[in-house]
């Protein structure tokens, strides 16, 4: 486990070398108005993993477990899909009757992000096409297929893919979709990343405290400066907020470390929906404001902790574990990381366990 804490100066320099780029929404009351129209869209639950927290010595540990989210089964339903329902919102035809019918969407995926796209283009009547690297498992791909979605592969890595993404959406006249940002592309990754602020808002209702630390993992940071932007807005310096990424793909980690947004180098991730070697750039000026600890976790550290998780009823994968991992992992870094007996953490279950 490597450990950074945030100083002033880091977190200034990431800001001033992000003239244009805007901080995440914490607009929840937008989010909710279109969410109540979802016949699927309800609550999920937060848990108190007891045992959990008896054995790593820490005062409550709760989970806020996304294994059902809408039937998607990831904190990913509350994203794309949201904003493909404010296009067919702002569209002014019938919602139940295709309003997006001959828009076509197009994204690159690691992961759930593109179950997303293709469940709201599905809903809604439009298309959509998931490009996705070559290590994303042929299962995944599957699943997009029975959504409805068109599965292009392309590039070794998550970077690559979303390059090919870009330039199908530029050649063919389709909307581009990401859930990353970069320079000239923020108003659609701004307004996914606000759809995930329900995920916060709901844990706000279900808590009767505040927790001491909030344990965020990120890929391209999107939950994570979300989560962070909402958490920091109620909560204030209540919280410490710990941002976890693989040692494969430390892009936030080592992006805030230097001041300014660096592209990473690494191996394939067992972590596959963290195994992001760029920060979204929106994400990333969000946690140099408001998060205090950035860690990066091993590939083992990730991979031990998953029975230990499935043991106390939280089975996932290592992406959706891994805040938790890092939790488990913490050993003689305790201190560094503020934890204490009486500490009260809050993580994310962000994902179930591979079909």
């Amino acid at each position: 486990m490597q450990i950074f804490r945030k100083t002033v100066e880091s977190a200034n320099a990431v800001g001033l070398s992000l003239p244009d780029c805007p901080f995440p929404s914490t607009d929840v009351k937008a989010v909710a108005r279109l969410l109540d129209l979802c016949p699927v869209a309800r609550p999920t639950p937060l848990l108190e993993a007891e045992d959990l927290a008896k054995k790593l010595g820490v005062a409550e540990i709760w989970v806020k477990d996304e294994r059902s989210r809408m039937g998607l089964g990831s904190f990913k339903a509350l994203g794309a899909a949201y904003v493909i329902a404010v296009d067919a919102a702002d569209s002014g035809a019938d919602l139940t009757d295709s309003p997006l019918s001959g828009v076509t969407y197009v994204t690159a995926s690691a992961g759930n992000h593109g179950m997303s796209v293709a469940a709201g283009a599905r809903v809604f009547g439009a298309g959509a096409v998931i490009y996705i690297a070559e290590s994303v498992p042929e299962s995944f791909a599957r699943r997009l297929r029975e959504k409805g979605a068109e599965v292009v592969r392309a590039g070794q890595i998550y970077e690559e893919s979303m390059a090919a993404a870009a330039k199908a959406a530029a050649d063919n006249g389709w909307r581009l979709l990401s859930d990353s940002s970069w320079a000239g592309y923020f108003d659609v990754p701004h307004r996914l990343m606000e759809g995930y602020l329900i995920l916060m808002q709901e844990v706000f209702a279900q808590v009767e405290s505040s927790p001491t630390h909030i344990f965020l993992q990120a890929g391209v940071g999107g939950l994570a400066g979300a989560a962070a932007a909402l958490a920091r807005d109620l909560w204030g310096d209540a919280v410490t907020i710990v941002v976890v990424e693989p040692d494969a793909a430390p892009a936030i980690y080592g992006s805030v470390r230097a001041g300014h947004a660096v592209a990473v180098n690494g191996p394939v991730s067992c972590m596959g929906r963290l195994d992001c070697k760029e920060p979204s750039l929106i994400a990333l000026k969000g946690l140099a404001r408001d998060a205090n600890l950035f860690i990066t976790i091993s590939e083992e550290e990730a991979e031990s902790a998953m029975q230990t998780l499935s043991d106390s009823g939280l089975a996932t994968t290592p992406s959706g574990g891994a805040g938790l991992a890092a939790l488990i992992a913490a050993g003689s870094d305790r201190e560094a990381l503020g934890l204490a007996p009486d500490s009260r953490v809050l993580v994310i279950l962000s994902e179930g366990p591979e079909e």
